[in-house]
């Protein structure tokens, strides 16, 4: 038995969405996913147990109602805590497996990747979770994520950049060492940085005076000046860069920005700096784009797109309630989380399908 089946006579239309290489049951026994095979006896039984709970909102006890109904297994609500509790690392890899073919794509114009992260709370003084996502622009879709306990750091290296690759990334961004790994990978970086965000130095190493260089920018224009990122202590680890500056016209763009940056100083326990004050009236950004290739306008333009995934966290929150946790156990938010992340996965490839495929001609 290949896993891929909910049993040996009756294929699974959920099989039929998987990459034909995932194989359930050896990721079920690698991930001692099921060490009593009681009821739920394979690894595509478990899975569509953790859809049935996570992707259709149901309970417990109705989880356990429906996979009696179904014809999963007969299961009590009890032992479907128990499988879902110790299915995180199962269900994990299928979302790999899944994803795993969207990380290979290459098409003629370079892949633009937009890194972010967005949080999700568990009821009352439950916990606290990350999800870190990598967004192909392009195709609208997740190629990549991470889920992390806690408010862990934003990274650029908890993903793999290929040659070519664009990555767009908010200020939680804004690290050189992380900015230096894209690089090193033959990818691009288009990174929003803040005033006192790196160690920018001039070509012979002095340090560069940024706040100096925005009072000249007129409201509602852009320049781009040359600089370097010290990557480390050493003065000699600099790395080449582009920094764009654009100028926010006067209104309410910058008045927001303003309150938000007062508020965060007060919540910090601190007075609000005048350096602060001032960025609020621009976007500073940091590329290695080559300006033969992109212009200092087009890198703005690049930039704004970074939006598409904060929609893509809405739609994943208010449509498919993915920081609606039903519990505090960590196991099993760990669980709920995959699953709903399988479920939007498997979602997106069927419409990507749909959208690529021309009409029939009967349709015509």
């Amino acid at each position: 038995m290949d896993g891929t089946n909910l049993d040996s006579q009756q294929p699974s239309s959920l099989a039929a969405r998987l990459p034909p290489t995932l194989n359930l049951e050896a990721v079920a026994r690698e991930t001692g996913a099921l060490r009593r095979r009681r009821a739920i006896k394979s690894g595509a039984q478990l899975l569509e147990l953790a859809l049935a709970y996570s992707g259709g909102a149901l309970s417990l006890r109705s989880t356990a109602l429906w996979a009696g109904t179904s014809g999963v297994g007969q299961i009590c609500d009890v032992s479907v805590l128990d499988r879902l509790r110790n299915a995180s690392e199962f269900l994990r890899s299928v979302l790999t497996a899944v994803l795993a073919p969207r990380l290979e794509v290459r098409g003629a114009a370079r892949r633009v990747r937009v890194i972010d992260a967005t949080t999700i709370s568990s009821p009352g003084k439950g916990g606290e979770w990350r999800l870190h996502v990598d967004y192909d622009l392009a195709r609208h879709q997740m190629i990549s994520c991470e889920l992390t306990e806690g408010r862990q750091s934003e990274s650029l290296r908890r993903f793999r950049f290929a040659p070519g690759d664009i990555a767009l990334g908010d200020r939680g961004y804004a690290k050189a060492r992380d900015m230096q790994k894209v690089r090193e990978a033959g990818a691009d970086f288009v990174v929003r940085i803040g005033w006192n965000a790196l160690r920018l130095r001039n070509a012979d190493g002095s340090k560069f005076d940024l706040i100096g260089a925005l009072p000249a920018i007129a409201p509602g224009e852009h320049v781009e000046v040359r600089a370097w990122i010290q990557v480390s202590r050493s003065k000699r680890s600099l790395m080449p860069v582009r920094l764009v500056l654009a100028r926010h016209p006067k209104g309410p763009t910058v008045e927001r920005n303003r309150s938000r940056a007062t508020r965060k100083s007060a919540a910090d326990g601190k007075k609000v700096r005048p350096e602060t004050l001032l960025s609020a009236e621009y976007t500073l950004l940091a590329t290695s784009l080559d300006q033969g290739s992109f212009t200092a306008a087009e890198v703005v333009t690049l930039y704004e797109m970074r939006w598409q995934i904060e929609l893509y966290f809405k739609r994943r929150k208010s449509i498919m309630g993915i920081d609606e946790l039903p519990a505090k156990d960590p196991r099993l938010v760990r669980s709920w989380i995959y699953a709903k992340l399988i479920a939007a996965a498997l979602t997106e490839t069927f419409v990507a399908k749909v959208l690529d495929s021309p009409p029939s001609a009967e349709r015509i």
